[in-house]
């Protein structure tokens, strides 16, 4: 399938990638994919004053650990590089200047100490949210305002001024927003923005519309912080006399604690990460990410997009590829969409599951290189835990007695569960494992079984004091398995010598 439909996702290297910000990507990648089109990586870097080092390099590593790959951008290459604005300086100011000519722009010299003279003056008349727009503009130095030859020679001795848009009055900006439906802006309602800014870089507005246009983007799909800008964009496609791209603002991330958007500081308070992975400001503060928390990408991926989507079925379990079919931006919600940090939990459980008892294997052996055991004996070991696991760490941790010996015992299985007549019910419970051949966890619960008729006794008689001398644990898989995987040696080993030890911790309580 062939498609012109071309979308970017077009982030600030002003600090690490929300999760939000992860979410946008998603819908933008997914909506290409979908439509045989091309998602492009842009990097917005106009706002000089808030660059923040690593912030770029971080946003692409965060993306290729989601696995959203852009088709071009930075480092890629494309044909329509570059692809940060900052390469792409010069090409901005012919735009502004064609506005300027074709009266839709106009320049202003007015120095940040008048305007903040023009607002105070705004507040003691009652007016605090003073605009320059399409009535102020009349008493403030600009060129609609001063003569054309003063003007003039103001530009040619090198004044300082910016480029603002001349937005019309009392006119109703309409568009579809493909999420959204029909939105309706009175320009009455909006200011004359900056375009260009006096230190020579476009505003994020004008680089915005200009490099959409010059890189043939035919949808832009973004966060709905951007809505109340939308009707300016439109009214510069208008001035350009350019075709629009479709717009569709995306729903608001919201904190589980209450209303308001997710922020940064909302994660850690918390409890749970909002960035991908790790963040570390120059000042040494971390905020945490999925990723070092142990969150598997296809999980973090799958949760991001139910945040404000509905494939419209039961269906929650979805690989990438199947997200890319199911995926449409009609059924993107308006609503904000609430984030759920157990939800998150349970996709991440789901993947953990859904992995091969090997490719568990190679994830521990991957983060616990100290680990010193036969893969074949691990891969067993991840099948008997994955069922009861959030993250790789819970099959070493949880899991430890199949890799060590117990050194403590579940002191609640102990107190409740070593009666008196404990230590010689498991003393012929041991010699029954030991007249056991083939030790089998099919043979081991046979023998169980016929131990328990025998004396006449319930499981909780045997099977809790079994555990928590093989495991230490009150809690885990099925005991046959656990004993048949150690081994008839070690079994019995274990029961022999941890014994007298759980039956002092028991003296002591």
């Amino acid at each position: 399938m062939s498609s012109n439909v071309r979308v970017r996702f077009a982030p600030s290297p002003t600090g690490p990638l929300h999760m939000g910000g992860v979410r946008t990507a998603l819908y933008n990648y997914l909506f290409a994919k979908k439509e045989g089109g091309k998602f492009i990586l842009r990097i917005e870097d106009t706002d000089q004053k808030r660059f923040v080092e690593g912030a770029e390099e971080y946003i692409k590593d965060a993306l290729s650990w989601c696995g959203i790959t852009p088709d071009e951008g930075p480092g890629i290459g494309g044909d329509y590089g570059p692809y940060k604005q900052s390469e792409r300086k010069e090409m901005y100011r012919p735009y502004a200047e064609q506005l300027v000519e074709n009266g839709k722009a106009y320049y202003a010299f007015d120095t940040s100490e008048e305007l903040d003279a023009m607002r105070e003056q705004a507040k003691k008349m009652k007016m605090p949210n003073w605009q320059y727009n399409a009535v102020s503009r009349t008493s403030m130095k600009n060129s609609l305002t001063l003569p054309e030859d003063e003007v003039k020679s103001r530009i040619e001795n090198g004044d300082p001024y910016v480029i603002r848009f001349k937005m019309p009055r009392n006119e109703d900006v309409r568009f579809e927003d493909v999420i959204r439906g029909w939105v309706v802006v009175n320009t009455n309602n909006l200011d004359d923005k900056i375009l260009f800014k006096s230190d020579g870089m476009p505003t994020y507005h004008m680089a915005n519309i200009v490099d959409d246009h010059t890189m043939a983007i035919t949808h832009v799909i973004r966060g709905e912080e951007w809505l109340p800008s939308a009707p300016l964009h439109v009214l510069l496609y208008e001035a350009f006399e350019w075709e629009a791209p479709k717009f569709a603002h995306c729903p608001l991330l919201l904190r589980p604690d209450g209303n308001g958007k997710l922020s940064k500081r909302d994660g850690d308070r918390l409890g749970f990460p909002v960035f991908p992975t790790d963040w570390i400001t120059q000042d040494g503060e971390k905020y945490s990410g999925y990723r070092e928390q142990g969150y598997l990408p296809g999980a973090f991926i799958n949760m991001l997009a139910f945040l404000g989507w509905n494939p419209g079925t039961p269906q929650e379990i979805f690989s990438l590829e199947e997200m890319v079919k199911a995926f449409s931006l009609e059924r993107v919600s308006k609503a904000g969409a609430k984030f759920d940090a157990d939800k998150t939990k349970w996709f991440q459980q789901q993947y953990l599951r859904a992995k091969t008892n090997e490719e568990l294997a190679e994830m521990v052996l991957s983060k616990y290189d100290d680990l010193s055991v036969d893969k074949d004996y691990l891969a067993a070991a991840c099948g008997l835990m994955k069922e009861r696991a959030t993250f790789i760490e819970d099959i070493r941790t949880e899991g430890s007695y199949f890799f060590e010996e117990p050194k403590e015992f579940d002191a609640k299985t102990v107190r409740k569960k070593w009666k008196d007549d404990t230590e010689e019910i498991i003393n012929e419970w041991t010699n029954r494992l030991r007249s056991i051949d083939d030790f089998s966890a099919e043979n081991i619960e046979k023998a169980f079984k016929e131990y328990l008729e025998e004396i006449g006794k319930g499981i909780g008689a045997v099977l809790p004091a079994f555990r928590v001398l093989i495991t230490g644990k009150g809690m885990g898989p099925s005991m046959f398995e656990i004993a048949s995987l150690l081994g008839k040696e070690k079994t019995l080993a274990r029961m022999e010598k941890n014994i007298p030890l759980v039956k002092a911790q028991k003296t002591e309580a």
